[in-house]
């Protein structure tokens, strides 16, 4: 029998000023690495259901900020490009995929779209409630590096293992609160929430930091290895199932 990868469904940017949906290369490199099958999703897709029929693990990728009137969260000067269609489609789809079997990773934006498709709320803006004692984004247009505390027991740490670990993070807000059903996977020394897992979806993991752009980190290739193969084994159980 001829094998098949999975097919992992990755989210893209809304149409930038020349029309294109983009995405940064390192998500499907890391897919490819894994033994997926990369396929983009754009915003703007009407048959979410569709989707979740095609593809066999989703990956909601990291862009800008969600609009802020969305979790009635108040605005910030440094909340930047925003796109009502890209929100829309994302949060629509997560909702969909979390009452659903299929495998989910959520990287950075992708936390925060799952946290806010589960009621969750986000703080708009880390130094203000943070402070800057780490850089969680040193630049605007350069990521950085800092240590997270990987809680033990959890799916996570049995991939990548509890205790420290280094990430590279790139981000200006993050969850403020825990939604229902999710629970702390990591943290950051200065309190900010750097892991979620769903307590009940079969595998859904949301990071705030960008493990594609470590994928010379074997801990952080892992983490696309579970997932493409949590993606696998649901593909091959529903080919079992329809003969």
């Amino acid at each position: 029998m001829k094998f098949y990868p999975p097919l992992i469904g990755i989210t893209t940017s809304g149409q930038n000023q020349t029309g294109s949906f983009c995405v940064r290369r390192e998500y499907i490199d890391a897919v490819r690495l894994a033994g997926g099958l990369p396929m983009l999703l754009p915003p703007g897709e009407p048959n979410l259901a569709t989707v979740l029929e095609w593809v066999d693990g989703i990956l909601f990728s990291g862009g800008g900020d969600i609009d802020p009137a969305i979790y009635n969260g108040a605005s910030h000067p440094t909340i930047y490009n925003v796109n009502a269609e890209r929100d829309r489609f994302e949060l629509s789809l997560a909702q969909l995929a979390l009452h659903s079997d299929i495998p989910i990773l959520g990287i950075c934006r992708g936390l925060e779209i799952l946290v806010v498709a589960s009621g969750g709320k986000l703080v708009t803006h880390l130094p203000d409630e943070f402070g800057e004692t780490i850089a969680h984004r040193a630049q605007q247009t350069r990521p950085c590096e800092h240590s997270i505390q990987i809680t033990t027991g959890t799916r996570l740490a049995s991939i990548i293992s509890p205790g420290e670990a280094k990430i590279i993070s790139w981000h200006h807000q993050a969850a403020s609160t825990i939604p229902t059903a999710w629970r702390l996977a990591a943290q950051a020394p200065d309190g900010v929430i750097e892991a979620l897992e769903h307590e009940y979806h079969p595998w859904a993991i949301a990071l705030q930091w960008h493990p594609e752009l470590a994928l010379n980190d074997t801990r952080q290739q892992r983490i696309f290895r579970t997932f493409v193969t949590a993606a696998q084994h649901r593909k091959a159980a529903f080919s079992q199932k329809t003969g």
